[in-house]
C-alpha cells in the first residue's frame, strides 16, 4: 500500500508543486495531487515534480461540486473531461468525493438527484478510464445536520455506487468506517474492485453525541479496529494509496515539517506493526 500525503495535513500553508517536496521531506512515498492547482502546469511538468521527489500519485479529489445547485454542477461538469484526461496522463486514475449523510430533500428525492449527477460524472471519468470513490459519512452530528437522513452505512453506499457506474466504488475512510459501525466483513464483501481509495484517521472513545468531524486522532492513537481494517484490505488485495486525513489534533498549530513528519511516522509505525506493506 502506498502511504500518501493528504493536503489537509498541510492546510493553506503550501500549494502544488511545493506539496510534492513537502511529502518527500516528510518521508511519504506518495502524495495526493490537488488537480486544480496542478493543471496550471503541463502534464510533463507535474509528472516531473512527482518523479523528482521520488513519489507516486495517490489520489485526486473530484474537482467539481456535486452538492450544490444545478447551475453550479453543470458549470463544473463542463471542465471534468479535461481533468479526467489530465489525471490519467499523470498516472493517477482515481478520484474521490464525499456524500453528505443528511439532506434537505427526502431520501428518495436526494437519492434521485445524487444518482443523476454522479452517473454523469462517472460517464465522463470512464472515457479516461478513471474510477470514482464515494465517501460515506458516519457521525451522528452529520446525519442530523439536515432534516432528512441520507446514505451513511457502508453497504448502502456501496450499493448506491454500483448503481452510478461500473467505475464507481468507495472512498473508505477509517474514521467514518468506525463511526458508521462498519466491519471488516463489509470491506471483504466490497472487494478490491470497489475500494477506490483509503483515508486514515483514528477515533476517540466518546459517546456518539460528542463526536465531531474536526476532532480526529492520528492512526494508532484511538479505538479504531486497525487489525480488522487493514487485515481486510490486505485480504482483498488492496495495494493503492492510503492517506492520513486528520482534522484537528493540533496539526495546524505545529510547524509544517513537524506536522507532516509525525503524521507519516504514526501511520508507518501502525502499518509496520500490522505487517502491512
Amino acid at each position: 500500500m502506498l502511504l500518501s500525503l493528504h493536503p489537509v495535513i498541510v492546510g493553506n500553508r503550501a500549494t502544488w508543486p511545493d506539496l510534492a517536496k513537502i511529502a518527500h521531506d516528510a518521508g511519504f512515498p506518495g502524495v495526493e495531487v490537488p488537480i486544480v492547482q496542478a493543471m496550471k502546469d503541463s502534464v510533463d511538468t507535474v509528472k516531473s515534480a512527482i518523479a523528482a521527489n521520488g513519489l507516486k500519485p495517490g489520489a485526486i479529489g473530484l474537482p467539481i461540486e456535486i452538492r450544490k445547485d444545478d447551475a453550479t454542477f453543470e458549470k463544473d461538469l463542463a471542465g471534468l473531461a479535461r481533468a479526467a484526461s489530465f489525471a490519467a496522463a499523470i498516472g493517477c486514475p482515481r478520484m474521490a468525493t464525499w456524500i453528505p449523510s443528511s439532506a434537505r430533500l427526502p431520501l428518495a428525492e436526494q437519492r434521485k438527484l445524487m444518482k443523476s449527477r454522479i452517473s454523469k460524472v462517472c460517464d465522463i471519468l470512464a472515457r479516461s478510464h478513471v474510477r470514482l470513490g464515494l465517501e460515506f459519512l458516519g457521525p451522528l452530528h452529520i446525519r442530523k445536520a439536515n432534516p432528512h437522513e441520507f446514505i451513511w452505512k457502508m453497504p448502502d453506499m456501496l450499493a448506491f455506487a454500483k448503481e452510478c457506474g461500473d467505475n464507481c466504488g468507495l472512498l473508505l475512510d477509517s474514521w467514518h468506517w468506525h463511526h458508521a459501525g462498519a466491519t471488516p466483513e463489509d470491506i471483504l464483501k466490497a472487494g478490491k474492485r470497489h475500494i477506490v481509495h483509503v483515508h486514515l484517521a483514528d477515533a476517540q472513545d466518546i459517546p456518539p453525541e460528542q463526536v465531531k468531524d474536526n476532532e480526529r486522532l492520528l492512526p494508532g492513537e484511538g479505538v479504531v479496529n486497525w487489525k480488522g481494517f487493514f487485515g481486510a484490505l490486505k485480504e482483498i488485495g488492496y495495494k493503492d494509496a492510503v492517506s492520513p486525513e486528520v482534522f484537528g489534533r493540533g496539526l495546524q498549530q505545529m510547524p509544517l515539517a513537524e506536522a507532516t513528519r509525525i503524521t507519516r511516522e504514526s501511520a508507518s509505525k501502525l502499518m509496520k506493526q500490522l505487517k502491512i506493506t
